[in-house]
């Protein structure tokens, strides 16, 4: 892995580049992985502690998708507590990265792995 801390990008599978959150986390420096809805659990469990989710809600999404991504919000929340890692929900790119330097304060955006 690298010197950045890590966050996760969960969003429906369809990426559109001018909603993709990573150039924009990059820039803080931070690491990202972008995973579809259904592989967050596995992708989680790949990840040594990330420092935040990010929950990218699809722009044009029915109630039933809605729904769906904040039932996963808050059974995150519930198990991500503990490790104080904040679980963010975002409708796209705008406000997003605003919303994650709000949530992490001023923890350092890199520091090396030990």
């Amino acid at each position: 892995m690298t010197g950045f801390q890590h966050v996760l990008v969960v969003d429906n599978g369809e990426r559109a580049p001018e909603s993709a959150l990573s150039a924009e986390l990059a820039g803080m420096g931070y690491a990202s992985v972008t995973a579809p809805f259904e592989a967050t659990d596995e992708v989680l469990a790949l990840m040594p502690n990330p420092v935040a989710v990010v929950l990218q809600l699809p722009r044009h999404a029915d109630w039933a998708e809605r729904r769906r991504f904040l039932d996963l919000a808050s059974r995150l929340r519930k198990s991500l507590s503990p490790a104080n890692v904040p679980v963010i929900v975002t409708g796209g790119l705008s406000g997003a990265a605003t919303m994650l330097q709000n949530e992490l304060g001023v923890r350092p955006v890199s520091a090396p792995e030990c």
